[in-house]
């Protein structure tokens, strides 16, 4: 039961805010090891560095996005959506989305946001997606492993934030049965050879 953790990437820690001068509190990013120093089989961070290994002169270049759904405490009916039914408007006018009858969570996505920049995450976009409750943001361009460690934190403080907010977050990819959009998370790569072409 004894696990062992070592830290791999430091990131400012948005949650808990300290007076100017002062060091920032940090979240940890660690991988996880028996206490005989092997890899935990769960430990996928392990076996990505191993892949990176010998390649950093190809400067791997990820842009991720990461859609997900929020939910009402409920855990079944998505913020947006009435209890125990689906929504009047088919899918579709919620994409990218403007208004209080298209958008919903845009103040979840917004504090994400913010926390995602000041704990330093490449955090690049977000947007409305196509299903109501369903929002994306974009992570990247980042390097190598770093992209994937960015990623997972940044899925960290999204957890956290709608916790604040009373809200379950799903990254689920078909949180919602029938004829609704799933979640998915896109990426997209390229090595500097591809964009010295």
């Amino acid at each position: 039961s004894e696990v062992i953790m070592y830290p791999q990437r430091i990131f400012k820690d948005p949650f808990r805010p300290v007076a100017p001068g002062k060091s920032p509190n940090i979240l940890v990013m660690c991988d996880t090891y028996t206490p005989a120093g092997e890899p935990l089989p769960t430990n996928a961070r392990y076996v990505a560095a191993q892949a990176f290994e010998g390649h950093e002169d190809e400067v791997i270049w990820y842009g991720m996005e990461q859609e997900y759904t929020l939910f009402n405490l409920d855990e079944k009916t998505p913020l947006g959506w009435p209890k125990g039914g689906e929504p009047v408007k088919p899918q579709g006018p919620y994409y990218c989305s403007v208004g209080a009858e298209n958008n919903f969570g845009r103040p979840i996505v917004e504090a994400h946001y913010i926390a995602c920049l000041f704990a330093g995450i490449d955090i690049s976009g977000c947007n409305g997606e196509v299903m109501p409750g369903q929002q994306e943001y974009q992570v990247g361009p980042s390097v190598g492993i770093d992209a994937g460690d960015q990623m997972m934190m940044s899925r960290y403080i999204l957890y956290r934030v709608c916790e604040d907010f009373g809200v379950i977050v799903s990254v689920h990819p078909k949180p919602i049965k029938g004829d609704w959009n799933g979640a998915g998370m896109h990426t997209n790569v390229s090595t500097k050879p591809m964009r010295e072409d």
